[in-house]
């Protein structure tokens, strides 16, 4: 077997024996009393059975704290001059590292174009604001994986972009669509104006918490790195408890919980919404006084959510390994035997495709795409256009043909049409530059290799392996993980979007994400948006009507 493909396999094996990996991780945990796993609504009772014999009353909500502020929305339906009492820089943890990451801030609807709103059994919806698995505050700005702009009036700003992530909706198509550099995981409507998830969820009448964290970036005074993995997921949990531990004293309904990000922040959703009361994180949140609750939640809503990061380099070449990345071929051999894994990925995987498609394999999988997920999000945007619009648009596009009011086309022209954005290997790359390297450093290095395949490719040793606490931090850090042992406290609603043209990570990503929720028989609503790029939400309407349907609350609607 070549070097590479020895390394690689390696490398990619090792992550998926993941049995062992999470009978080493109970074990390490073994001297504090664990969670129970359990769906997210008996969960929500408030009761871990962590055995803590701590006094968490620190950590009850005041709800004599809060400041009354408005602002206006702009929804699908029209404005919404929305009151709310916000309740700022709650600390979440009894021992927090840095408090400054470790709080939240929480807003409750109070009155609705002129008329009062009880807000006491809505829906809690969870913002995240984060982008690169970088740090946030729980007064950083965007609410949930949209940037303030189309949404309201006088959100703050988004701050200094964090790195790693991709401009919003890089529109159109065409080779490397979607993979401007910059931005910070803004969510952008059909209009190109941000979308703020929080904002209208706020609007809609329901309760919104959004909870800063520790990130890759994070640095106590004397430099000690205090936010690499799993810190950032850890603190989210500890927020989710913290909810769960003032059910009662918090307006809202603790049974329906729903967590909103995009990209790292769609990817840490879905982490949340799979991982809930796994007991592997038991240890950790006990070190920061996390609050003796719960931290399952009822539903997660993701957009183009970066994930399964272990196998991401996989299939990504397996997707893209064909195109150009900044006019240039990529090293073929490099990327050649990188996509060999992905036949071995899928067959450990052993999914069953949406729709009776079958099991999924690299023979069938680009079809599957193009079937399931592709052809359909064409077709939903040429149907939309008029006559001469559509014409157009086929005209300049002659690869996508237009029969019985279906589009239809093959997988390789869909590739050349949207490229590639990143280098190869994409994630673990070469030089330490990604938002994921950053991710597993540790407590004295900025970044680090989290691949066998990587750490060889970039030392040239064929026997480097890389360091033993990785692996089970990329278990913590992955959903895939938990559905994959059906975890009993995960989400049973998935919201999942991703934009086509969006090539920061593969379309695979969020396919494999919908396949495993569904044939765990959870409710899930999965969409691509056609041309759309990194961070889109097409149809923020289509979220807030969800969580009516999924939850049997009366949003507000103008």
């Amino acid at each position: 077997m070549p070097r590479i493909i020895t390394a690689m396999h390696e490398a990619f094996t090792r992550p998926i024996s993941r049995r062992a990996v999470l009978s080493s991780l109970a074990a390490a945990t073994a001297a504090t009393p664990l969670l129970t796993g359990c769906s997210s609504s008996a969960s929500s009772q408030g009761s871990s059975s962590t055995g803590s014999t701590r006094d968490f009353s620190a950590l009850d909500f005041d709800a004599t704290a809060g400041a009354e502020q408005s602002t206006t929305v702009s929804t699908d339906a029209g404005d919404v001059e929305v009151g709310y009492t916000q309740y700022d820089s709650i600390v979440y943890c009894l021992d927090p590292v840095d408090s400054t990451y470790q709080s939240l801030t929480v807003k409750v609807p109070t009155v609705l174009n002129g008329t009062a709103w009880d807000a006491g059994d809505a829906p809690i919806v969870v913002a995240l604001n984060i982008g690169g698995y970088s740090s946030a505050t729980a007064s950083g700005g965007a609410s949930g994986g949209g940037a303030p702009g189309r949404g309201s009036s006088d959100a703050p700003g988004g701050g200094t972009p964090p790195e790693g992530d991709s401009a919003p909706d890089v529109s159109g198509g065409g080779p490397g669509a979607g993979g401007v550099a910059s931005g910070a995981g803004d969510t952008t409507g059909s209009d190109g104006q941000p979308v703020d998830n929080g904002e209208l969820a706020l609007a809609a009448g329901c309760v919104v918490v959004a909870p800063g964290a520790r990130g890759r970036d994070a640095q106590s005074s004397d430099g000690t790195w205090i936010g690499k993995a799993p810190a950032q997921i850890v603190d989210l949990k500890a927020a989710i408890r913290w909810i769960h531990h003032n059910r009662g004293r918090l307006p809202g309904d603790t049974d329906h919980i729903i967590t909103t990000g995009s990209s790292a922040g769609g990817a840490l959703s879905a982490l949340l919404g799979a991982s809930g009361d796994s007991e592997l994180y038991t240890s950790r949140l006990a070190e920061i006084g996390a609050a003796d609750a719960s931290d399952a939640v009822f539903a997660s809503a993701g957009y183009c959510p970066q994930t399964d990061i272990e196998h991401e380099d996989v299939i990504y070449e397996w997707t893209f390994g064909a195109q150009a990345y900044n006019g240039a071929a990529v090293d073929r051999t490099v990327s050649d035997e990188l996509a060999t894994g992905f036949g071995a990925y899928a067959a450990e995987l052993n999914l069953e495709g949406v729709g009776d498609y079958g099991v999924l394999t690299a023979d069938n999988y680009g079809d599957y795409l193009v079937t399931n997920h592709l052809a359909p999000a064409a077709t939903d945007h040429l149907a939309a256009l008029s006559d001469s619009e559509r014409a157009s648009y086929l005209s300049s596009n002659p690869w996508i043909s237009w029969q019985d009011s279906r589009a239809g086309f093959g997988f390789a022209d869909f590739l050349a049409h949207v490229g590639r954005s990143k280098p190869c290997p994409a994630v673990d790359q070469k030089d330490l530059a990604s938002a994921e390297n950053g991710l597993f450093g540790d407590e004295t290095t900025d970044a680090r290799h989290f691949t066998d395949f990587g750490l060889r490719l970039a030392t040239g040793d064929d026997s480097a392996t890389i360091d033993q606490d990785i692996p089970d931090k990329l278990t913590l850090m992955n959903p895939m993980h938990f559905l994959r042992e059906a975890n009993p406290g995960r989400a049973r609603n998935w919201f999942i979007r991703v934009g086509t043209s969006d090539t920061d990570t593969s379309p695979v990503i969020v396919a494999n994400l919908a396949a495993i929720a569904t044939g765990l028989g959870d409710s899930v609503d999965a969409l691509m948006y056609w041309d759309a790029g990194h961070g889109a939400n097409r149809d923020a309407a289509a979220f807030i009507s969800w969580i009516a349907e999924r939850t049997g609350f009366a949003v507000y609607s103008a």
